[in-house]
């Protein structure tokens, strides 16, 4: 379980492919934190450490992941979103974020907002409906509230210290976001689906 607090921008060193997936090398100053069978959360999908050695650790990506998020497309050199995973008796500064990639959306205009940055993503029906104005959103690992919400897309707002401190500093319009929905909105929808079985008894 993570928080969407982003503690480091990685960078990545290695990426090996292979039919079975892909394993990812990342160098951060989170990589002394973590040891094999850690968690963490890259880019907002959450992966297991493999290994770690010199500032830097490993972690598979099975199939499934690489078509489901950015990491498909991640190449050397590329830059990622990290976060360890929330302790028991830590702060909860962002929302309860799974680390659980729900699809990926595209960033459609990108405009200044005084101090602040607006970013319009578009994404497909089924991840929108998940997503209430005011209510909580995960891009890239990223804790964020909806701003603003349409029938085929919905508006985030970017302080300076996200600008600084992700990599949503660096999107411009076309580039690709990790998206993971507040998990409460699929529990309520579940439970919802619960009181209308009963109501058609």
């Amino acid at each position: 379980m993570f928080t969407g607090i982003v503690r480091e921008i990685g960078t990545v060193e290695e990426v090996e492919r292979s039919e079975g997936g892909a394993s990812v090398r990342v160098r951060a100053g989170l990589a002394a934190e973590l040891a094999a069978g850690d968690s963490v959360s890259v880019g907002g999908a959450c992966l297991t450490v493999s290994s770690t050695s010199d500032g830097a650790f490993e972690a598979d990506v099975m199939n499934q992941t690489l078509s489901v998020t950015t990491l498909g497309a991640l190449e050397a050199g590329g830059r990622v979103n990290l976060e360890p995973p929330l302790r028991a008796g830590e702060a909860l500064g962002g929302h309860l974020v799974q680390g659980h990639v729900d699809g990926t959306a595209e960033v459609a205009a990108v405009s200044e907002d005084g101090f602040a940055r607006r970013l319009r993503i578009v994404a497909a029906p089924e991840l929108l409906r998940y997503v209430v104005e005011h209510g909580s959103v995960t891009l890239d690992g990223v804790s964020l509230t909806v701003a603003g919400l349409a029938d085929d897309r919905f508006e985030v707002s970017l302080i300076p210290e996200t600008l600084e401190r992700t990599t949503l500093g660096h999107l411009e319009a076309g580039g690709h976001v990790n998206v993971e929905i507040d998990v409460i909105a699929r529990y309520a929808e579940r439970l919802m689906q619960g009181f209308e079985r009963k109501g058609e008894d």
